[in-house]
C-alpha cells in the first residue's frame, strides 16, 4: 500500500488541525529604546525601518499601544544623555530607564510585564558592557555595578531584570543584592547564551553601543559561536545562581542552542530574534528577493517549534495582525 502523507497538507483547514507548533501573542516580547535626549515623540532608527528611538513619555504611550494588543511584554534599552567610563546614569534614581519603569507602571500597573536590560554598553564612554582597564574588562568590579542597576530598576517596579553582559557570577550577585532588599518577587532573565555575534550592529547602531574605544569587541565574554557545551555549563551555573528565565541569543542561527538547552533543563527559555535577521529581512523585502511576511512568520514559528518559550522580536507588534 503507498503511504500518502500529503493527505494532511490538502488543504489549510486539515494543516491548521494537524500542526505541531503554534505561534501565539502570548509567546512575544517587544523591545523598546528609549532616548533620554528626545524631548517629544520618537525618531526612526536609520539601520532598523520602521523602530524607532522613544522619547520617556511616548515610551509610555507605546506600551500602552503594545498592551492593547495582547502582547505580555517589553524590554527596555536605555540611551542615557550622559556617559561615563563606568555607565554611572545607568543606576540613578531618575535615569532614562528608571523613569520610564515608573511611568508604565502608573499608567499600566500590571496590564504588562516590563523587562529591563541590565548592562553597560549604553552607558559608558568605551561602548562595552564592563569596566575597561589596561584594555580588559573588569569582571568582578562589574559585577558590583550590575546589581547597582539591578537594584535601581527594583525599586523603580521593574518586573524583571535581564542582565547582558555575560559577566561571571553577575545573576548570584544580582540575586542576593535583590534578596538583600527585600525584592524578592524580581524575576532574572539571565542572558545566559549570548554569542559574540555579526547580527547585533543594528542593534548597536540603535543603542549607541558600539565598542568605541580598547577591546574592538566582545569576544573575551562573550561566547564562541562554535561552542556547544559550554552553552550548556553556561545555563547550569545561572539556575544554581539564581535566575528564573534563560534567554539565548541571537535567535535563528543557534536553533541547535536552543534545541539543547530545552531538552537539558526544565526552566523557561527564551530566544531573542535579533537586529541583524530583522535588517537582513527588512533589507531583502525592500528589493522585492523575498515575501516579507511569510518570512518573518516562519521564522518565529522556527525559533517556537525549535524550544522557545518565549521569543523577544521587534516584528511583535505586527505579528499580532496575522495571530490569535
Amino acid at each position: 500500500m503507498l503511504i500518502r502523507p500529503r493527505r494532511l497538507r490538502k488543504n489549510h483547514k486539515i494543516r491548521d488541525l494537524v500542526r505541531e507548533t503554534t505561534l501565539s501573542k502570548k509567546d512575544l516580547i517587544m523591545p523598546i529604546f528609549v532616548d533620554e535626549r528626545i524631548k517629544k515623540g520618537k525618531k526612526e532608527i536609520p539601520s532598523m525601518p520602521n523602530q524607532y528611538r522613544f522619547s520617556v513619555e511616548s515610551a509610555i504611550e507605546e506600551c500602552r499601544k503594545i498592551a492593547d494588543l495582547g502582547i505580555p511584554g517589553v524590554i527596555l534599552f536605555g540611551i542615557p544623555k550622559y556617559k561615563d567610563e563606568y555607565g554611572t546614569s545607568a543606576y540613578k534614581k531618575d535615569g532614562v530607564i528608571q523613569r520610564t519603569i515608573r511611568g508604565i507602571k502608573e499608567e499600566l500597573g500590571n496590564e504588562i510585564l516590563v523587562i529591563a536590560d541590565t548592562c553597560l554598553c549604553e552607558y559608558t564612554t568605551h561602548g562595552h558592557c564592563g569596566i575597561l582597564k589596561d584594555n580588559k574588562v573588569l569582571n568582578d568590579e562589574t559585577i558590583e555595578i550590575l546589581s547597582k542597576i539591578a537594584l535601581s530598576y527594583a525599586e523603580s517596579g521593574v518586573d524583571v531584570v535581564a542582565p547582558s553582559d555575560m559577566m561571571d557570577g553577575r545573576v548570584k550577585a544580582i540575586r542576593e543584592t535583590l534578596e538583600e532588599n527585600n525584592y524578592h518577587d524580581v524575576c532574572i532573565m539571565s542572558y545566559a547564551v549570548k554569542y559574540a555575534s555579526a547580527f547585533y550592529g543594528p542593534f548597536r547602531d540603535a543603542a549607541e553601543s558600539s565598542p568605541r574605544y580598547g577591546l574592538k569587541d566582545r569576544k573575551t565574554y562573550q561566547m564562541d559561536p562554535g561552542n556547544w557545551r559550554e552553552a550548556l555549563r553556561e545555563i547550569e551555573l545561572d539556575i544554581e545562581e539564581g535566575a528564573d528565565m534563560i534567554l539565548i541569543k541571537p535567535g535563528l542561527p543557534y536553533l541547535d542552542i536552543l534545541r539543547l538547552a530545552k531538552d537539558n533543563f526544565n526552566i523557561p527559555i527564551g530566544s531573542y530574534c535579533v537586529s541583524g535577521e530583522y535588517s537582513m529581512v527588512e533589507s531583502a523585502a525592500q528589493r522585492g528577493w523575498i515575501n516579507r511576511v511569510d518570512a518573518i512568520m516562519e521564522i518565529l514559528l522556527c525559533i517556537k517549534r525549535a524550544g522557545a518559550d518565549f521569543i523577544i522580536t521587534y516584528w511583535a507588534k505586527e505579528v499580532c495582525e496575522y495571530i490569535k
